[in-house]
């Protein structure tokens, strides 16, 4: 048998040179592992006789306890210096403003927000709100909507077409979000009371244009709904959104293919230092369109015009939103500018309420 006092020195040794965590492993296993030098003498006391067992047994188990310990004591001594060590190089100056949290520093983005208002305003007053997908029929983005074949309606909408199928039909990226009306109309029995918020495509860009911009739609279908009621909703979001005590409106003539009559709704305002004030002053901004749904749009969504009727109206989203927070480029909106973000973003836990106010 081995010399039990010359293997533990020689083990002590390279337990007290082991340098890092790895080397004092590899020392454990090739004293303790399954063919280690101490686990081989604990294996040869089954060949011993009973005097020999008793004769060595204690010492080699004596062994196996000292060395055993002598590496636990390594291991928490090397996990001290390496925590030193850690702790020497990753020094925190203490002076150091605390960092913001992320719910601080974060910012949703003024369209977010104002849809959220939107959505706020119009529940309020009972609405509900519908989506659609982006990608729509010729028929459901046109044709439905009382847009007859070559109408110059159809050119004045820029409209991304994809190329055609097969059958000659095509996909497009829809104009407006009329079309959810339509999906509305024909998979809802009246009444009907929607907003309709969502992102719409026209091949257009400049200070006040992209190709990509937000719109929200409402439609109501009912027995009895006139333009007083429109009216009267209108001024109601006008005066709620705007965050003012009262608007006037003034609704002109105009022409949609989809509703009859059909007007252009402008706002009372004063333009004050490169400021539009609402609720004010004598001059007018234009801010929606509006009319009553045309009998044939009904028709064409399985409705019958002599029971039910109805009225709808359409705005742009990133132009009101500009109007409420003095935001003077539409294509900044765009950008994914962080500082442009921080500047007219806002906080994330700040939800809009009309009890507590919309843009609070």
């Amino acid at each position: 048998m081995p010399d039990i006092d010359a293997l533990e020195q020689e083990l002590n040794q390279a337990i007290a040179a082991a340098g890092d965590e790895a080397a004092l492993e590899a020392v454990r296993v090739a004293a303790l592992g399954r063919k280690g030098s101490v686990s081989e003498l604990l294996k040869s006391l089954g060949a011993m006789t009973p005097d020999e067992r008793r004769q060595h047994g204690p010492q080699i188990n004596g062994l196996k306890d000292r060395i055993t310990a002598a590496l636990a004591a390594r291991k928490t001594g090397l996990a001290e210096v390496a925590l030193e060590a850690r702790l020497n190089t990753e020094t925190v100056d203490v002076t150091l403003p605390v960092p913001d949290l992320p719910t601080d520093s974060g910012r949703i983005h003024p369209i977010s927000q104002v849809i959220d208002e939107l959505t706020a305003i119009f529940a309020d007053m009972g609405f509900a709100v519908a989506e659609g997908p982006d990608i729509e029929t010729d028929d459901l983005n046109f044709t439905k909507l009382n847009f007859p074949e070559a109408h110059p309606a159809r050119d004045m909408h820029d409209t991304f077409f994809f190329n055609p199928k097969p059958d000659g039909s095509r996909l497009l990226l829809r104009t407006h979000t009329s079309p959810v009306q339509v999906r509305t109309m024909q998979t809802q029995k009246p009444p009907i009371r929607v907003i309709i918020p969502g992102r719409t495509y026209r091949s257009d860009s400049d200070q006040t244009h992209t190709p990509m911009f937000h719109q929200v739609e409402g439609l109501v279908i009912d027995k009895s709904s006139h333009l007083g009621h429109l009216k009267w909703i209108l001024a109601e979001f006008c005066k709620a959104f705007f965050e003012v005590d009262d608007v006037k409106m003034r609704f002109r003539p105009s022409f949609f293919p989809f509703t009859e009559p059909s007007l252009e709704v402008d706002i009372q305002c004063r333009r004050d230092k490169n400021e539009i004030r609402f609720g004010e002053g004598e001059d007018w901004l234009e801010i929606l369109g509006c009319g009553m749904v045309h009998p044939n749009v009904l028709r064409n969504c399985g409705l019958d015009p002599d029971e039910y009727q109805g009225f709808a109206w359409g705005m742009g989203i990133d132009r009101i939103a500009m109007l409420k927070y003095g935001m003077p480029d539409l294509r900044a909106f765009f950008e994914a500018d962080v500082r442009w973000l921080a500047h007219y973003g806002f906080r994330p836990l700040d939800f809009p309420t009309l009890a507590g106010g919309l843009s609070s």
